[in-house]
C-alpha cells in the first residue's frame, strides 16, 4: 500500500510479526510496540493510511465548499469541487512547498491561492498565475500544476489514496460492495453524529469491533437484543474484514428494547446486522433500519478520534433509539479499549493467544503483521479471490 513495493518495513521485531501471522490457533497477538510506539504510528500514517484508500467523509458534506483541506495519514490533501467534479490534489504549492490551505479549513474561492508568494491555481490544479516568474528562462506554467491524487466515490463516501500505490478501488473493495449495497447507504441521510476522543491506539478499537468475546461481560444491552455467539465472519476478496450477527426473536433492530422507531430499508436483511471494516479507517455497521459508521483517525499512539455517524432513510425523524443504544455501547467499548491500552503499556505485557471465536481478530492481526513487512504485496494479495466463501466464527461490535 506504500508508494512502491519493497519500501521500508515497520520498526517492529520481525520474529514477533512472524508469530502474529501464523495460522489461526497457533498465532499470537501483535507486540506491544505496535500499539505504543510513535515510530510505528508514523510508519502507519505514511504506508497504511497514506498508501491505502482512506475514507475522508461523505460526498454530500464535502461538496459544501469549493476547497477543503484534509490530512490523510501524514499527507496534506486539498479536495476541490468544480461543479459536479471532485478532485483530490496535493496540498503543496509547486513553488516552495507552502500549504495552500490549513488542514481543516475550507474556502469558497474559484481559485487556489498560495498565501506565501501568491501562486494561483484553478480548481483542477492547473497553474493560472505565478507572479514574478514571467521572465524566468524555461519556466512553463503547464509544468507546475498541483499533483492530482487518486479519488474514489462509493456508496456516498469519498476515498483518497494520498501516497499512491494502492490497488484499483474496485479491487480494494472486492466482495464488500455486494454485502453493503442492499442497505443503499448513498440514499440515506445523516441522522446524528457523535465524535469521541478515545485514549487508545486505533488498532485496539478496530480489534474490539471485530469480536464479541467481550460482549457478555461489558454489553448487557447488546446481549439482550443480539446473541453474542451468533453469526459468521466472511473470508472474501478485498481489503476488509467483517461478519454478521443475528437479532433475537423479539428484536427488530439494535435498540435498548429491540424496537425500531424508524423505517426498514427496502431490500436490507431483516434478521441480521452486518459489521465490516474497510481497511484502514471505516467501520460499517448495517442494520435493518439504519447504517452506523465509525470513521477512525489516529492522533497519537494512545489516542484516536472516532467519528460515529447514524444514517437513516430520508423521511425518518427519530434516530434517538439508535443513537442512545450505540452511545451506551460505544462508551462501554471505549472504557475497555482504554484499559487495554494501559495494559499494553505495562512492562509485563506479553503477546497472548486468541480464543476460538476471535477468528476475525486473527484475520486483522495477521493481515497487519504481513503489511508491516510489505504493505503493497499484502494488500494486493487480500484483493485476490480467496479459498472459501466464509470462515466460521463470531463477529462483532464497537
Amino acid at each position: 500500500m506504500s508508494v512502491r513495493s519493497g519500501g521500508p518495513a515497520a520498526p517492529l521485531d520481525a520474529d514477533d510479526l512472524v508469530v502474529a501471522s501464523l495460522p489461526f490457533g497457533s498465532s499470537r497477538t501483535l507486540p506491544a510496540a505496535a500499539y505504543t510506539s510513535r515510530a510505528v504510528l508514523a510508519w502507519e500514517r505514511r504506508h497504511l493510511f497514506g498508501g491505502g484508500w482512506v475514507c475522508v467523509g461523505r460526498s454530500v458534506e464535502l461538496r459544501g465548499a469549493n476547497q477543503r483541506a484534509v490530512t490523510v495519514g501524514d499527507i496534506g490533501v486539498l479536495l476541490t469541487c468544480d461543479g459536479a467534479t471532485m478532485r483530490a490534489l496535493a496540498n503543496v504549492c509547486r513553488h516552495r512547498g507552502h500549504e495552500l490551505l490549513v488542514a481543516g479549513a475550507t474556502a469558497d474561492r474559484s481559485a487556489i491561492v498560495c498565501p506565501y508568494h501568491g501562486w494561483a491555481y484553478r480548481l483542477d490544479g492547473a497553474l493560472a498565475a505565478a507572479a514574478g516568474m514571467g521572465g524566468v528562462a524555461g519556466f512553463d506554467p503547464a509544468d507546475h500544476g498541483l499533483i492530482e491524487l487518486p479519488v474514489a466515490h462509493w456508496q456516498g463516501w469519498v476515498f483518497v489514496n494520498a501516497a499512491g500505490g494502492a490497488p484499483p478501488f474496485a479491487d480494494y473493495l472486492g466482495a464488500l460492495d455486494e454485502l453493503v449495497d442492499p442497505y443503499q447507504p448513498e440514499r440515506l441521510r445523516l441522522g446524528d453524529r457523535h465524535v469521541y476522543d478515545v485514549a487508545a491506539n486505533w488498532k485496539v478499537i478496530v480489534e474490539n469491533y471485530h469480536e464479541c468475546y467481550h460482549c457478555p461481560r461489558i454489553h448487557p444491552e447488546l446481549c439482550r437484543v443480539s446473541p453474542p455467539t451468533s453469526g459468521d465472519n466472511w473470508d472474501l476478496p478485498g481489503a476488509w474484514i467483517g461478519g454478521s450477527m443475528d437479532l433475537r426473536d423479539h428484536a427488530e433492530t439494535m435498540s435498548l428494547d429491540g424496537r425500531s422507531r424508524g423505517l426498514f430499508i427496502e431490500g436490507a436483511p431483516r434478521r441480521t446486522v452486518r459489521y465490516v471494516g474497510l481497511f484502514p479507517n471505516l467501520l460499517i455497521s448495517a442494520h435493518p433500519d439504519y447504517v452506523m459508521t465509525h470513521r477512525i483517525e489516529p492522533l497519537a499512539p494512545d489516542r484516536t478520534r472516532v467519528e460515529c455517524s447514524w444514517y437513516v432513510p430520508p423521511h425518518v425523524t427519530d434516530v434517538a433509539y439508535a443513537v442512545e443504544f450505540w452511545d451506551i455501547t460505544n462508551r462501554e467499548d471505549w472504557a475497555a479499549c482504554e484499559s487495554v491500552q494501559r495494559g499494553l503499556s505495562s512492562p509485563h505485557y506479553h503477546a497472548g493467544p486468541l480464543a476460538p471465536n476471535e477468528d476475525a481478530v486473527h484475520q486483522w492481526m495477521s493481515f497487519l503483521a504481513r503489511a508491516y513487512q510489505d504493505p503493497v504485496a499484502t494488500v494486493t494479495a487480500a484483493c485476490r479471490p480467496r479459498h472459501g466463501d466464509q470462515a466460521a466464527g463470531q463477529g462483532r461490535p464497537a
